[in-house]
């Protein structure tokens, strides 16, 4: 479950420059997750309101894009997606591969709140 500790670090990011940048209210963080990555986006949502409680972002919410895992056939130079295709290349069915994305784990944004 190092889902935990992934977000205590993000909650501290986002605080961090909420602070150097004057804003009192964050309203949404937006991250992005590679598809191959260990990380589980069900327990980042799960776990996401207990560790921000008491922190700027205790109020905030998170909300999460996935990143397509792509690879690269090193036979046909097709691009496609690896979990979809369970490792083999639809084109040429070689399992000889690199992999261009997916394993990401990306602060995109921070939406501030706005004040009324």
């Amino acid at each position: 479950m190092h889902e935990i500790t992934i977000l205590v670090e993000l909650i501290k990011m986002v605080e961090t420059a909420a602070i150097e940048n004057n804003i009192a209210e964050i309203d949404t963080i937006v991250v992005q997750i590679g598809e191959m990555s260990s990380i589980i986006p069900r327990y980042m949502m799960e776990y996401f309101p207990n560790t921000a409680e008491g922190t700027l972002l205790e109020n905030s919410k998170l909300k999460i894009e996935m990143i397509p895992a792509n690879g690269l056939c090193h036979h046909c130079n097709k691009v496609f997606n690896i979990v979809k295709n369970k490792g083999k290349c639809p084109c040429c069915k070689a399992d000889d591969w690199e992999i261009l994305s997916g394993m990401e784990f990306i602060l995109k944004e921070i939406v501030i709140r706005e004040q009324v």
